[in-house]
């Protein structure tokens, strides 16, 4: 008769010495409540390998736990406690301890070295002279084995570059700046080979060797793996079934009545026992009634009870090891130098619009003073608002791409939200809204034959600029909270499309009915089409020849009858006051897109 897996449905303490800042303290971790979770936690001293997770229910659950332990979890709904040293955890714990996410999350177009320095410059204190960091770079480097590659680019779809290993060695490093007493990593051998999975093992070894203790979740290790670790506590439904040495692991399961079979990888035996698929369960399925706690369970509930959790802090918090400027600094660098080597996002989108320039041009080619020209100076100035509105869509992916490395510096206290939005808008301003306008202007508006005076060619080229900006901050404002570029595409388009009705050519605007008209103050096109018009038409007259009663005649009109026409005040203020109102539409967006940067959930 084969003994019976006893579970602890309880509060559990497990009690392990973590080597932090200046003496040995102890980290405690309580768990509370962790139902629907199956999987395997190891925990051991400081200098050992620390955590080792195995799920087969889902990969995330043990990531979830994963993240209670590192303060990376929101806090609501959950009960419990992590502990260190019998003290709630710093409030600011996940800026203090290392965390490598499962998927790989640094700037592809960056090399190592330059992703170390980054990381270097921004959570190291500013007292640390940049000598000092980059000494501390290069010593990583050598440590981790990316001397042959510290100068490659890491990589993206579009540029090749680095391994796998050297890849999530790069992630490691980047965690290892601060020297963190505790580092956590979530599936570290994620996508990669055999061999390469046991390479990195075999580091995070050494370091735990070195003094460090490394928690993290691993699936389906080999053996060669699976011996590394020092200590094993296996729990099945949030349940504890067994905590000790890894070692021992085998004999215990063994003494109530489950062998592992010769040749079988224990950690395999281990998920089988526990789900009841395994031979040695055949005929004795697991079952879920209470017992009392295994011989090898090292917990002491009665300790429990006598800690005090009125000290546990009220909330998590995180703190910055440099100044806003400094962060401001190396951040805009880095998102700019990230534009620069990304070419689908910079020159590609330069090129575009040169060609769209040539082409408008030609369609449009020396525009006439007659009423076929005023036609054609609708359709283009038209035509060119609205496509300045449409090209700003390509903005959506602005801080839906980067979503994860932003979630995770910030947590991990690299920059302020403020400096990553103040980077990412003036990057995206600068480089691909304003010089494609400047360009497009340029080409196109000397081509068509537009108004030929300097001041009317700069009312221009500030009027579509200013569009695009208004189209490019609502784009950011609708998609600052999205995670899926397309559904923020579909949002984006609906109400371009709507503004477009309400733009003043497609519709006559007095002619709508009047709990719809209010509509036309929300349009963008409306307001770059309007100061367009005025800064084209005024001061121009169109003259036509017709043949009335065998009398050929010339009738004129100016640029300022058309305006009237069209119920469009051409007066100076007239003129200024669309480009305040894209002024300040502007503003709103850009406040609409900071504060959903600011309070979207950053935490799992």
């Amino acid at each position: 008769m084969k003994g019976k897996i006893n579970y602890i449905d309880q509060n559990i303490f497990l009690n392990q010495a973590v080597n932090m800042f200046f003496s040995a303290v102890k980290l405690g971790i309580l768990t509370w409540g962790v139902y629907g979770i199956d999987f395997l936690l190891q925990l051991a001293s400081s200098g050992q390998l620390m955590n080792y997770s195995l799920s087969h229910f889902s990969v995330g659950m043990t990531r979830e736990f994963l993240d209670v332990l590192a303060a990376r979890k929101d806090p609501a709904g959950l009960s419990g406690e992590v502990l260190i040293d019998g003290a709630p955890q710093p409030p600011n714990f996940k800026c203090l301890s290392g965390y490598v996410v499962q998927d790989d999350v640094v700037m592809g177009t960056l090399t190592v070295r330059e992703n170390l320095r980054f990381s270097a410059a921004l959570r190291l204190p500013t007292s640390i002279c940049q000598r000092e960091k980059d000494e501390k770079v290069e010593k990583l480097i050598q440590e981790l084995g990316l001397s042959k590659v510290a100068d490659s680019r890491v990589g993206t779809q579009l540029i090749r570059g680095i391994s796998g290993g050297e890849r999530k060695r790069t992630n490691i490093g980047m965690e290892l700046i601060i020297d963190p007493p505790v580092l956590f990593l979530d599936e570290p051998t994620t996508g990669l080979d055999a061999s390469t999975a046991n390479s990195v093992l075999m580091l995070l070894k050494r370091m735990a060797n070195s003094g460090r203790t490394i928690i993290l979740s691993i699936h389906q290790p080999r053996y060669s793996i699976y011996r590394l670790f020092d200590s094993l506590t296996l729990l099945v439904g949030g349940r504890l079934v067994y905590h000790g040495p890894a070692q021992d692991a085998l004999n215990y399961f063994m003494q109530i009545g489950y062998t592992c079979e010769p040749h079988n990888n224990p950690a395999d035996f281990f998920l089988d026992v526990i789900n009841g698929d395994s031979t040695a369960v055949a005929l004795n399925k697991l079952n879920d009634d209470e017992g009392t706690t295994a011989s090898l369970l090292f917990i002491s509930i009665a300790y429990l009870k006598q800690l005090d959790y009125s000290t546990r802090p009220k909330s998590r918090t995180i703190t910055y090891s440099t100044s806003f400027f400094h962060q401001f600094n190396w951040v805009l660098k880095r998102t700019f130098r990230n534009l620069m080597l990304n070419p689908q996002t910079s020159f590609a989108q330069i090129g575009v619009m040169i060609f769209l320039a040539l082409i408008v041009g030609v369609i449009f080619f020396g525009v006439k003073d007659n009423s076929s020209g005023i036609q054609n100076r609708i359709g283009v100035l038209f035509f060119i608002t609205v496509n300045q509105c449409f090209s700003s869509v390509s903005s959506a992916e602005l801080f839906i791409a980067e979503r994860n490395l932003f979630v995770h510096e910030y947590i991990s206290g690299y920059y302020r939200v403020s400096v990553y939005f103040l980077s990412k808008i003036l990057s995206d301003i600068l480089t691909l809204r304003t010089i494609p306008a400047i360009i497009f202007s340029c080409v196109a508006y000397w081509m068509i034959g537009l108004k030929a005076s300097a001041e009317a060619f700069f009312i221009f080229l500030f009027s579509i600029i200013l569009v695009s900006y208004t189209a490019t901050s609502m784009t950011l404002a609708i998609s600052a909270d999205q995670t899926v570029v397309a559904i923020a595409n579909i949002f984006m388009t609906i109400s371009f499309v709507f503004m477009m009705i309400f733009s003043g050519l497609l519709v006559n605007l007095p002619s709508v009915v009047d709990w719809l008209n209010w509509l036309k103050y929300l349009s963008i096109p409306r307001y770059g089409l309007a100061a367009l018009e005025i800064n084209e038409f005024t001061g121009l007259t169109f003259c036509d020849k017709r043949n009335t009663s065998g009398v050929e005649t010339q009738v004129c009109s100016t640029g300022e009858d058309f305006l009237i026409e069209q119920g469009i005040d051409y007066s100076t203020w007239g003129l200024w006051h669309n480009h305040l109102a894209l002024g300040i539409m502007t503003l709103i967006f850009l406040i609409i897109a900071y504060l959903k940067l600011r309070f979207i959930k950053k935490s799992t």
